[in-house]
């Protein structure tokens, strides 16, 4: 299929999903695996286990950060090259990636610097307390040397799965997180690191996955390849590229903001123990987030190249598949959470306390997500379109206009439980962000439609 490099644009639709998807949901599965295996075994290290889970789960926002800066680039490069495939302009799809490599190496360096000299006053800013912000900080200020990996292997390796080469971006994830899953008990029980050897092993697994990513690239099977002359930034390549790249930059930065509101409420409400709850709580929303970004990822290619070779029908249908998929995966994870939260929350604590704790707000927190299926393919399509604008308005309309204020507000409604209260923030803001997103994705994609009939 990868040798035909027209096959985005002639295989059948529901085979082509069904090629792509599977291995860019593997790699999210995979690299779920990656992002809550330290949480897994630090929060099983003896005696210490709960106190150093919520150290390191306060580290969150400053990863997701870092995540999100890389979101930045390949979110925004990666479906504006593949448009420019399907328009046969090879040329602009090579400087989008140049570009894109260039500006993230800079991004690297800056974030790197920033997490080294800040991280503890950010900690303690985003909800550590006394009893946990050495873990935190130990944690931090490894991870922060391996910036550049992450940076690398996150925003570039889109420009493989752009290019229809699936296979080859699941490897890059399988890679990292295999050693990552190896390496970690070594680090943390072999050698007695603690958080420390969860970081090490996190940074020297996601180096190998640069390794390779960056090989592929500047390789011989690859269509797209890194050229020295198209490092150069052109304003009419790069600056396109982050308009559409800063929806999903706000989206996952958001998260980021959001984790410091909820981590600040909860500690005031709740304590440590509420802290830490949020920390598996969001780990398990990544079950639900990242096979759903695996499944939009598969069908970016599909919906980007056609939207550029002007063939609604093959847009239509692409939409039409992930809008199933999506929907169908976040009913049956819903399912599962509600009827077995225990089952969860065991995966990242022994503690009794956390766990009774958490099974409650599991059920709290992801309430509705049997509906956040269908936002998350809305959102993944308006990128595949290049539809900045409205991926921006989803994006800040989610989190910024209805979910920050109500992590505040709930509180002093749902006065019986204020820590629960908290939790509910979630689902609310969810039910009003998918009617908002639906609504405007009818008018949006008939539009875009139109534009290419």
């Amino acid at each position: 299929m990868e040798q035909n490099k027209d096959f985005l644009g002639t295989e059948p639709v529901g085979k082509l999903l069904l090629k792509l998807a599977l291995p860019t949901v593997a790699a999210q599965i995979i690299n779920m695996l990656y992002n809550i295996v330290d949480r897994i075994y630090i929060g099983h290290i003896k005696d210490v286990g709960a106190l150093a889970l919520t150290g390191v789960g306060v580290c969150m926002p400053l990863i997701m950060i870092v995540a999100a800066c890389a979101a930045l680039i390949s979110n925004g490069g990666a479906p504006r090259a593949t448009i420019f495939m399907g328009k046969g302009d090879k040329e602009s799809a090579e400087k989008t990636l140049g570009n894109c490599f260039s500006l993230q190496i800079v991004i690297s360096i800056l974030l790197t610097t920033i997490l080294l000299v800040f991280n503890r006053q950010f900690l303690m800013a985003f909800g550590a307390s006394e009893n946990t912000i050495e873990y935190g900080v130990s944690y931090m200020n490894i991870y922060a040397v391996g910036t550049i990996f992450v940076q690398l292997t996150l925003g570039m390796n889109a420009f493989i799965t752009a290019q229809g080469f699936a296979k080859t971006g699941m490897l890059s994830v399988l890679i990292g997180a295999v050693s990552n899953i190896i390496l970690d008990p070594i680090f943390i029980f072999g050698f007695n690191l603690g958080v420390k050897g969860a970081a090490l092993a996190t940074v020297i697994s996601q180096a190998l996955s640069c390794i390779w990513v960056l090989c592929f690239l500047f390789g011989k099977k690859t269509q797209l390849k890194i050229k020295r002359g198209y490092m150069k930034w052109e304003r009419k390549i790069i600056l396109p590229s982050l308009a559409l790249g800063l929806a999903v930059f706000i989206m996952q930065a958001s998260e980021s903001v959001i984790s410091v509101c909820f981590n600040s409420s909860l500690l005031k409400y709740g304590g440590d123990i509420a802290v830490g709850a949020m920390t598996i709580l969001t780990s398990v929303m990544q079950f639900a987030m990242l096979p759903l970004q695996g499944l939009g990822q598969g069908a970016q290619p599909i919906i980007s190249y056609n939207y550029g070779a002007k063939n609604k029908k093959r847009v239509k249908s692409a939409y039409k598949l992930l809008l199933q998929a999506s929907f169908g995966y976040a009913v049956l994870l819903w399912g599962l959470v509600m009827l077995f939260p225990q089952m969860f929350a065991k995966m990242f604590t022994s503690d009794a306390a956390l766990l009774n704790f958490t099974s409650t707000a599991l059920r709290v927190y992801m309430g509705v997500l049997f509906i956040f299926g269908v936002q998350m393919a809305c959102q993944m399509t308006f990128n595949s379109l290049g539809n900045a604008k409205a991926s921006i308005l989803v994006a800040v309309m989610r989190k910024f206009i209805l979910l920050i204020p109500l992590i505040y507000i709930m509180p002093h409604i749902f006065t019986a439980d204020k820590t629960i209260a908290v939790y509910m923030a979630e689902p609310i803001a969810d039910i009003l962000a998918v009617t908002f997103t639906v609504i405007l994705f009818v008018f949006q994609f008939k539009k875009a439609l139109k534009e290419i009939s």
